[in-house]
């Protein structure tokens, strides 16, 4: 007995079915990816920028917020490493284990370029400064204290930022010179609404310290083991005795602002041909990143 197969036939007739809709671009997600990549890859670059845009939204409304650059140097760095990032920004603020020499260099040094500064303003008829505010002996270290914990000041701000974040990042792909020079530019354009805007009683030509100064903190920076604690020092110290108090009036505090310029400049460039070894090498690991993803040569 034959048994017949009988196969099952489709009940379509051969037609593909219809393709399923392709699912429309997530254009936030590439954007966020594309924002996150270049973040990554130019960290320094993203921070300066984010530095900007929070310092600079304030002055509509006569403010310079100044905390910015901390905030920005906090973001990026967690963007980039995680709370590793933050650690080592912390790691370098309290960084208090370092040859006592530099304690005393954070401090002597902006004393000496004001006493310096007064000194021949003094030898050319300007009278002397009221330091009264420094009184009893001990005020100077109470105000360097002050400045230095003030969250709202721009020493507490910038250090932590400057030192701390870009200019480790940036030592790992390129000499002091080459880092420090960047920084300068960069860190003197974040400051030009104090010099351009008069309501902040500074001049366009003080933009030059602001240069010296950066060669000096970058100078001090990494010969204290990349300390921002002993930066702190120093600029606290600097923006401590740089006050109305000390300067004179008129025509003597024109001159003596040319003075504390060219001062500055002066030491910033005895730094420079002196150090000449120092700017053209690579910088100490102890000042570089701790963290995995320097700044990217382009």
């Amino acid at each position: 007995m034959k048994t017949r197969i009988i196969q099952n036939q489709p009940d379509d007739d051969g037609t593909p079915p219809p393709a399923r809709a392709a699912a429309p671009p997530d254009h936030h997600s590439s954007a966020r990816r594309s924002v996150m990549s270049f973040v990554r890859n130019h960290p320094v670059i993203s921070f300066f920028v984010l530095a900007y845009a929070l310092t600079w939204a304030t002055l509509p409304f006569g403010s310079f917020f100044a905390p910015g650059a901390l905030l920005a140097a906090l973001v990026i760095a967690f963007l980039n490493d995680g709370l590793a990032g933050l650690r080592a920004i912390g790691a370098r603020l309290i960084r208090w284990r370092v040859r006592w020499v530099w304690y005393v260099v954070a401090i002597a040094v902006p004393l000496l370029i004001h006493f310096v500064t007064i000194g021949i303003n003094q030898a050319m008829g300007a009278p002397s400064p009221n330091s009264g505010q420094f009184a009893p002996w001990y005020g100077l270290a109470l105000v360097i204290g002050m400045n230095m914990v003030d969250p709202l000041g721009g020493q507490f701000s910038e250090e932590p930022s400057f030192r701390g974040f870009a200019q480790a990042k940036l030592q790992t792909t390129r000499t002091p010179l080459a880092a420090t020079a960047l920084l300068a530019v960069a860190i003197t354009g974040w400051h030009l609404p104090l010099f351009l805007i008069s309501s902040y009683g500074l001049q366009p030509y003080e933009a030059v310290t602001t240069v010296a100064v950066t060669f000096w903190y970058g100078w001090l920076f990494n010969h204290a083991a990349g300390s921002v604690l002993i930066t702190l020092i120093a600029h606290a110290t600097e923006g401590s005795i740089n006050t109305s108090d000390l300067w004179p009036a008129g025509p003597d505090l024109t001159r003596e602002t040319w003075l504390y310029v060219v001062v500055w400049s002066a030491f910033a460039i005895t730094l420079l041909i002196g150090s000449r070894r120092f700017w053209s090498r690579p910088a100490p690991i102890s000042a570089t990143s701790s963290a995995p993803t320097p700044e990217r040569v382009s």
